[in-house]
C-alpha cells in the first residue's frame, strides 16, 4: 500500500528545467569565459555547492566556492522568485495523493529559498508537509541518503513510498533503494528518455496522465 511520496521539484513540480541547462555557462560568459563543450551536462547531476566546486577547480576561478556560489544564486534568485511556474498537472496530481491521505514532502537540489517561493507563489507548498535539499543533506542524489530522511520524516517504508523523478541518475538511486520510482518526463530535462522510461514502475509524459497514477494508488 502506498502511504507517502516524494517529488522532485525542478522538472517534475516545477517548471524551471531550462534556467539549470546554461546557467553555468551564463555565469562564466559573464566573466569574460569561454564554457568548455557539454558543461551543462557534467554539472547536471551536481548539487550546487559540487557545481561550485568543480567551477573553481577546472576554471581556476579566484573567489571561493562560497563566492561563487553566491554568485549563482544571484542569477537564478528572480527566476525563481518571480518565473517560475508549475508543471500542467501538478496541482491535480498533488490533490489526487492527499485525497488518498498519501503523505508527501520535497527532495530538491536547488536552493531551500527558491523553491518555497516558488512553490508558495503557484498554490504547491501546502501540499508538502517538508522540503530536503541536497546541499542541507550534504550528499547528491547519486546517494539514496535525501529519499531515506525524506521516508524516515513521512514514517513510510521504501516499499511503501512513491518517488518521482525526471532524471535518469535519481530514479535509478530511488529505485535502488527500495522505493517506487515513477519517470516524469520534462522537455528541458533528461536527454535519455528511454532510460527514464525503462527505470520507472510508471513513465509520465504529462502530470495529466493520472490514471496511470491511480493504479499504482489501488
Amino acid at each position: 500500500m502506498i502511504r507517502g511520496a516524494i517529488f522532485d521539484l525542478d522538472g517534475v513540480l516545477l517548471d524551471s528545467m531550462a534556467v539549470w541547462n546554461d546557467l553555468g555557462a551564463r555565469y562564466l560568459q559573464g566573466r569574460g569565459i569561454e564554457p568548455e563543450p557539454g558543461l551543462s551536462q557534467i554539472l547536471f547531476s551536481m548539487s550546487m555547492e559540487q557545481g561550485a566546486d568543480y567551477l573553481k577547480g577546472h576554471y581556476a576561478l579566484p573567489d571561493t566556492p562560497q563566492e561563487i556560489l553566491a554568485g549563482i544564486e544571484q542569477m537564478i534568485q528572480d527566476f525563481y522568485f518571480f518565473e517560475v511556474k508549475a508543471k500542467e498537472g501538478a496541482k491535480e496530481l498533488l490533490q489526487l495523493l492527499q485525497g488518498k491521505n498519501v503523505k508527501m514532502v520535497a527532495a530538491t537540489s536547488s536552493p531551500r529559498e527558491h523553491v518555497t517561493k516558488a512553490l508558495r507563489r503557484n498554490g504547491l507548498y501546502d501540499y508538502l508537509q517538508q522540503i530536503f535539499t541536497t546541499g542541507e543533506v550534504g550528499e547528491s542524489k547519486h546517494s539514496p541518503l535525501i529519499y531515506q530522511l525524506a521516508a524516515e520524516s513521512l514514517d513510510t517504508k521504501p516499499s511503501e513510498t512513491l518517488v518521482f523523478e525526471d532524471s535518469l541518475y535519481a530514479l535509478k538511486t530511488a529505485k535502488n533503494a527500495g522505493f517506487h520510482a515513477i519517470g516524469v518526463y520534462d522537455a528541458d530535462g533528461e536527454t535519455d528518455q528511454e532510460g527514464v522510461r525503462q527505470t520507472g514502475e510508471i513513465y509520465l509524459k504529462s502530470l495529466n496522465e493520472l490514471n496511470q497514477l491511480k493504479f499504482e494508488l489501488e
